[in-house]
């Protein structure tokens, strides 16, 4: 069956780093989109970057360009999310995610989630 399955968050400092990671398992990893998500409490859920299948394109929310950086190693079926600089306002559960179709924002063109791993930044 489909899993995936997040590890590496975790409690830092303002300015601090963290990565995680995502092993995904029971699909065709190389054929989807991947993405991470973030849901902070009390606000909805919001796309954070997102890689295409071959991972020569990826994509950012705005307010982590130049501070995330996602990878994918196909081989491994395995996606992670490189944070630097993070802020109390990158704190959150972070979701990887499996896309249907092309890399888009919204959660809903996801069908396969993990549980999450939160990051706390403080």
């Amino acid at each position: 069956h489909v899993q995936l399955v997040e590890s590496g968050g975790g409690s830092v400092q303002d300015g601090g780093s963290l990565r995680l990671s995502c092993s995904a398992s029971g699909f065709n990893f190389t054929t989807r989109c991947m993405g991470w998500f973030r849901q902070a409490p009390g606000k909805e859920r919001e796309g954070v970057a997102y890689i295409v299948t071959g991972g020569g394109t990826t994509y950012y929310v705005d307010s982590v360009k130049g501070r995330f950086t996602v990878s994918r190693d196909n081989a491994r079926a395995l996606l992670r999310l490189q944070m630097s600089s993070l802020k109390p306002e990158d704190t959150a559960m972070y979701y990887c995610a499996a896309g249907e179709g092309e890399c888009v924002p919204n959660p809903e063109a996801y069908s396969a989630w993990g549980k999450g791993t939160q990051v706390t930044v403080s």
